[in-house]
């Protein structure tokens, strides 16, 4: 399969992934010592950088959001049937060998069957829920008319452990994100794309592994073209071949 060299990520796309990516990692690691798992920072500067991190991930959200429909990047995210199964038979068997990836990458479509699931899952459930119980940890308690007041909430609790299990379904997702950024055609390959944008896909000369079996081993087929006789030489004006004796 022939590849080119494409401009894929562009410039903000590559700002919003690796400002998102700082923030979800420094968000991970002062909530956990928020909530006790270690001591870094200390509780009340881990508690203050907290805050500071979420405000500034709601504001890149915001920002990005506005992106995503300006240009028309979200269509990116819009959920498909097609090759779903043979993606993740692809991820669960071929990937381990070296199987033919069963959807091509362009700049319309960036993203196979299951990461448009994951994605889209990501920014409409996992997000707003560590948005909102965030934003209720904060609130919960507020000055108003020189008192202390509060929502009426029966108790913290299940906003906690909302937004614990939100953190946690993050970190796995970095984790598999972080090893599935290995799996391109060289080792980094992927990470040189989300910095430099350019990535080399797959061209339109050969468009046949899009309707075959990832799990089956594909074969190549070589056209023979048979070697001109004497006349065909003679007819058609071609230099004999010097490598063979007449």
């Amino acid at each position: 399969m022939a590849k080119e060299r494409v401009y894929i990520y562009k410039q903000y796309e590559r700002f919003w992934h690796w400002t998102q990516a700082f923030l979800v990692l420094f968000l991970a690691l002062t909530g956990f010592e928020v909530h006790g798992s270690f001591s870094f920072f200390g509780f009340e500067a881990a508690a203050d950088l907290h805050n500071k991190a979420a405000w500034a991930f709601i504001i890149l959200t915001v920002f990005t959001i506005f992106w995503h429909f300006t240009t028309g990047e979200w269509r990116q995210y819009l959920p498909t049937t097609k090759n779903l199964k043979a993606q993740a038979e692809y991820y669960i068997f071929g990937i381990f060998r070296n199987a033919p990836h069963p959807t091509r990458k362009t700049v319309l479509v960036k993203l196979n069957p299951l990461q448009r699931l994951v994605y889209l899952s990501l920014k409409i459930l996992v997000f707003p829920v560590m948005v909102f119980s965030g934003l209720a940890y904060m609130f919960y308690r507020y000055q108003s008319n020189g008192s202390i007041q509060s929502f009426e909430l029966a108790s913290l609790e299940k906003i906690a452990w909302a937004h614990t299990l939100g953190a946690y379904i993050l970190v796995a997702f970095v984790i598999v994100h972080v090893y599935l950024i290995t799996t391109g055609h060289t080792i980094s390959s992927n990470l040189k794309a989300m910095i430099t944008g350019w990535e080399e896909i797959e061209s339109d000369v050969d468009d046949t592994s899009q309707n075959q079996d990832p799990l089956k081993p594909q074969k190549k087929v070589i056209s023979e073209i048979p070697e001109p006789g004497k006349e065909d030489l003679k007819k058609n004006n071609f230099p004999p071949n010097p490598s063979k004796k007449t």
